[in-house]
């Protein structure tokens, strides 16, 4: 299989409208097998009681708002590197759920912290990287927004994308680099996870789940741009003929 094909927005289309309702199904059944793992199955926190069970949602959130942003920067870089349309479609196309996930993390993340710190919000290195994340997410969103060609529009976000990376090993690290009152992960490539397994499985079911989820609106909303800029296409008129 050519997969280099797929580049043309008119042969991506299709393709993606035939995994959305995959990808979406999966994400409704992870999320089920993961909210009852979570919720139901996962033993009670010796120390935190039930009020540790947000982690289910606030880890993989955390987690899928620095994975996304690489992956953006990744198809904006393609993009800009090799004026591919599809590339920097996608990258707008995520930008949205990864901004969703990242406001998520940071409320989630209020709620734990209020009954386990005793406070909202702190100015804590973690935190306040991860809130410069979501500004980078709406600052790619809102800088191409106001750019009325699309293609200038793409290099300009591409760009600040890309400068963003670099904040992605500050979140992740910033437990290890600075005395920070977040925790330290739980889950370790190098040692065993420090939680019980049903708890990590919660975790990684729904970590799954909101992947899956990512890929599905990811894809939906591509098509979206796709059929707005390539709206003068002669394939863009057929599909609209033929759905009308």
């Amino acid at each position: 299989m050519h997969w280099y094909k797929y580049a043309s927005p008119q042969t991506f289309f299709p393709f993606a409208g035939k995994l959305i309702p995959w990808f979406a199904s999966i994400a409704v059944v992870l999320t089920l097998v993961g909210v009852y793992i979570g919720f139901f199955v996962a033993p009670t926190d010796f120390q935190q009681g039930d009020a540790y069970r947000i982690i289910f949602l606030h880890v993989p959130a955390a987690w899928m708002s620095m994975f996304i942003y690489i992956v953006m920067a990744c198809w904006a870089g393609i993009g800009l590197a090799w004026n591919t349309r599809t590339s920097s479609m996608m990258a707008s196309a995520l930008a949205p759920t990864g901004a969703l996930f990242t406001f998520l993390a940071l409320w989630t993340g209020a709620l734990w912290g209020r009954p386990t710190w005793g406070a909202w919000w702190v100015w804590d290195a973690r935190l306040t990287s991860e809130l410069i994340l979501l500004f980078l997410y709406i600052g790619f969103m809102a800088l191409q927004a106001s750019i009325d060609d699309p293609r200038r529009a793409d290099k300009a976000g591409a760009v600040l994308a890309l400068v963003g990376v670099v904040n992605v090993p500050i979140i992740y690290f910033s437990v290890q680099w600075w005395n920070t009152l977040h925790q330290g992960s739980s889950i370790n490539m190098t040692k065993a996870p420090s939680m019980a397994a049903t708890m990590l499985a919660g975790m990684l079911v729904m970590a799954l789940a909101m992947w899956a989820y990512t890929i599905a609106a990811a894809l939906f909303r591509v098509r979206c741009i796709m059929l707005e800029r390539e709206r003068h296409a002669d394939w863009v008129k057929e599909y609209a003929e033929k759905n009308a």
